[in-house]
């Protein structure tokens, strides 16, 4: 996934058992990426694509990553879709973060395609690209990685996961209280806009600046998918939620649909979030109360 991740578990007992805990949860995150990844030739999401226009038998965990994707789209009428890997491809993010070799999608994509000409079939757990495209769901892989991470860390006093910005905290912290975490300020990399009191909660950021493009310098990775073009105005979107994977996908969705309309997607979700624009500042959402200044 190209990230670091870090997890840190609270709790007495059997410290093998914590281990153990621990490597389950490391495991099922490399399993989301052996499955997920449109590097690696050898995952269920190359295998699909190299097959368009044909009804697949896919694993559960790109069904449903697929599903989730496909859903945020039709909501934001297409400026979020999964159909962009051809667009980050030219943008220059097609080299695999370990070997730095670079990984072409192996089919001729069509210009026009979109989210619409992805065929779900949930009986069998099955796919269709109505048309050749590259796919990629960054956007909800990492964020499933992290709640498939949670479920080998249940029964624990408490645990925080760190995928590269996208946090699960569940139950206390060492201290026996609710975790805290710090937003940082996109503005001021050295400092925080706020901090949170949260437990039992995914918290997911969005931002522009650490993915850059190496093509196009002043491009970065979060485009909409309707233009094809790196989405101004926004510096980064903040998303509080259930899961890390709908949290993860909703920060993103809004940061694509703009200023002027990222708060109000995140709260018409039913979720909390914070933006950070060029021009309007700092827009948040208090209904949690989860914002500590």
């Amino acid at each position: 996934m190209g990230t670091i991740v870090r997890l840190g578990v609270v709790g007495e007992g059997d410290q093998a058992a914590m281990k153990a805990a621990i490597g389950r949860a490391l495991d099922l995150m490399r399993s989301v990426e052996d499955t997920l990844s449109r590097f690696d030739e050898a995952s269920a999401l190359r295998r699909l694509v190299a097959a368009p226009g044909v009804l697949v038998s896919v694993p559960p965990m790109l069904f449903y990553a697929l599903k989730a994707a496909t859903e945020v789209a039709s909501l934001t009428e297409g400026a979020f879709d999964p159909t962009v890997g051809r667009r980050m491809e030219e943008l220059g993010f097609d080299r695999h973060y370990l070997s730095r070799a670079r990984v072409a999608t192996q089919v001729d994509t069509e210009a026009d395609v979109c989210y619409r000409d992805i065929t779900l079939v949930e009986d069998g757990l099955r796919v269709r690209l109505e048309k050749p495209m590259a796919l990629d769901l960054d956007a909800v892989a990492k964020g499933l990685a992290v709640d498939l991470a949670a479920r080998a860390l249940e029964g624990w006093d408490g645990f925080l996961i760190d995928a590269g910005g996208d946090l699960l905290l569940s139950g206390v912290d060492p201290s026996g209280e609710a975790w805290t975490i710090g937003i940082e300020d996109p503005r001021d990399p050295s400092g925080l806009l706020v901090e949170l009191k949260v437990s039992d909660r995914a918290v997911c950021t969005s931002g522009s600046l650490r993915r850059r493009s190496p093509r196009e310098p002043q491009a970065h990775h979060l485009v909409d998918a309707r233009t094809g073009i790196p989405v101004e105005g926004v510096l980064s979107c903040t998303v509080v939620g259930p899961t890390a994977m709908m949290a993860d996908a909703v920060a993103t969705a809004a940061f694509v649909l703009g200023p002027l309309r990222a708060l109000r997607f995140i709260e018409a979700m039913g979720l909390d979030g914070l933006v950070v624009s060029a021009d309007r500042g700092i827009q948040e959402s208090t209904s949690m109360g989860v914002w500590k200044k």
